[in-house]
């Protein structure tokens, strides 16, 4: 069963929810007919980077409230993040459009390392202070996940995977989403927001349910004649 999630690399709840999601995964019994898709969603598509300004005066400045409520919100986040065993430093967050971030993942995606790629972009970001609108610190970030450095760069610089990136930005709006994280799982429910893992474990209980009656596990019955083995036995 396909579970899709809409996420920005530079969302603190997403991480958030990444970390809630997997708990429940891991408790839920059937979690080896899982597919995890991850899809792309920007948050502030005209994001100009800035690393001289603080994550604390973009959110005061887009939401017009005060620069202390600002790092009042943050602080909760980071008090949140902390509970589920995630280190938050927004000080040294720096600011960034996520356009480059999400084709990196686009890319990994193909090469099987999407969750690594979530992952280790998410701490980039929200823990380490790193840039993720820098190729540099991107091709590092690649490598660091086992991509392919000359191909990531070529991948960057020619923007190979935008269309997919819109193309997920586009069904996240047919689908509904209008903040992340969200989840949908088998296209029948969804999830939005970091809810706890308890609510979405009976999310994935229900939907699978529902999915096994449509795609019966059935087992074979098979008659035995001689072989041949990938071990190279033959018998």
């Amino acid at each position: 069963m396909k579970v899709e999630i809409w996420s920005d690399v530079v969302c603190p709840f997403c991480y958030i929810g990444k970390r809630k999601f997997e708990t429940a995964l891991a408790q839920f019994s059937d979690k080896n007919n899982i597919e995890v898709i991850w899809k792309s969603y920007q948050l502030m598509p005209d994001m100009v980077t800035n690393p001289d300004k603080k994550v604390y005066q973009l959110v005061s400045e887009k939401h017009g409230i005060p620069l202390e409520r600002s790092k009042a919100m943050h602080s909760q986040m980071t008090q949140t993040a902390k509970e589920l065993g995630l280190v938050y430093n927004f000080d040294k967050a720096i600011p960034a459009n996520t356009l480059k971030a999400h084709q990196l993942i686009q890319y990994a995606k193909t090469k099987g390392k999407q969750d690594q790629a979530e992952e280790t972009l998410f701490r980039s970001y929200l823990t380490e202070g790193k840039n993720i609108d820098d190729v540099p610190t991107l091709l590092e970030i690649g490598t660091k996940i086992g991509l392919d450095k000359m191909e990531l760069k070529m991948v960057l610089d020619k923007g190979t995977y935008i269309s997919e990136v819109q193309a997920d930005i586009y069904e996240a709006q047919q689908v509904g989403v209008r903040g992340v994280p969200f989840f949908v799982l088998d296209r029948k429910y969804a999830i939005s927001g970091a809810q706890e893992p308890k609510e979405i474990l009976a999310s994935l209980q229900k939907a699978f349910v529902e999915w096994r009656k449509e795609n019966p596990d059935s087992k074979l019955e098979i008659i035995h004649g001689a072989a041949c083995t990938p071990d190279g036995e033959c018998h």
